[in-house]
């Protein structure tokens, strides 16, 4: 079973090697989906890792309608990922019509040429998903992170099915949304998909003796400040296992 772990840490990263995972999608910002991690981030997880390292491209949260500041930075830290290493990158526009933006996409996936593309869950809030599965495959795409266009895998399983039929060998349709160690056979079942994209984490306490409980760093949902989760390498392992 291919296992693509979702991660914001070098921890997770080392957790997520160790345990057998065919690669990492590296993050900041997983609160809002998703964000570019810091050239330093990257920089550390591909120095302790030999799995491959897949580096999200997303300037901001919100939706996918990027303007030409956002570009340019999305290209530039194309250009970082990979002078550090990465094995490629994960990107994602729309026009607000709904549709692929193929001309910001052609320019990301030159910027990251020769590296694969991975078009993430932006296609999510595709109007036609069989309509942007074909542009993206005809555009070079490598694989498309999908939940079905559904909350979970689960409620999407349907679709996603009828994508990798549609896909054939054309790109990989990589499902990801809700995954955990308990449904991912049934989701493997229903689906019928090649690889697999979940985050497989576990709550850590924070080391902190003294807690001022008061203020929080978080906006209005206030995460908590002393715990964390990471990838669970025995989750991972035992999938993997059992795959």
């Amino acid at each position: 079973m291919i296992l693509e772990i979702c991660i914001d840490s070098v921890e997770s990263a080392i957790a997520a090697d160790r345990a057998g995972a065919k690669r990492v999608e590296l993050c900041a910002g997983l609160f809002e989906g998703g964000l570019t991690p810091s050239a330093g981030m990257i920089k550390a997880v591909r120095s302790r890792v030999t799995l491959g390292v897949m580096v999200i491209i997303r300037a901001r949260g919100g939706d996918f309608l990027f303007n030409d500041e956002e570009m340019e930075a999305m290209l530039e830290d194309i250009s970082v990922a990979k002078k550090l290493g990465a094995d490629g990158v994960v990107i994602g526009c729309l026009n607000a019509n709904g549709t692929i933006d193929e001309d910001k996409t052609k320019a990301l996936i030159a910027e990251a040429g020769p590296l694969p593309v991975t078009f993430h869950r932006a296609f999510d809030m595709c109007r036609d998903p069989f309509e942007a599965l074909d542009q993206l495959a005809s555009l070079g795409i490598k694989r498309i992170l999908t939940s079905g266009q559904e909350s979970s895998v689960l409620e999407g399983a349907d679709l996603i099915r009828d994508l990798v039929k549609a896909a054939g060998d054309r790109i990989i349709i990589l499902p990801g949304g809700g995954i955990t160690s308990r449904n991912i056979h049934k989701i493997a079942a229903l689906t019928e998909a090649p690889e697999f994209h979940l985050s497989c984490r576990r709550p850590v306490e924070s080391g902190m003796e003294f807690r001022n409980l008061r203020p929080s760093m978080g906006a209005a949902l206030f995460p908590p400040e002393f715990s964390r989760r990471v990838a669970d390498e025995s989750k991972i392992r035992t999938i993997i296992q059992n795959g």
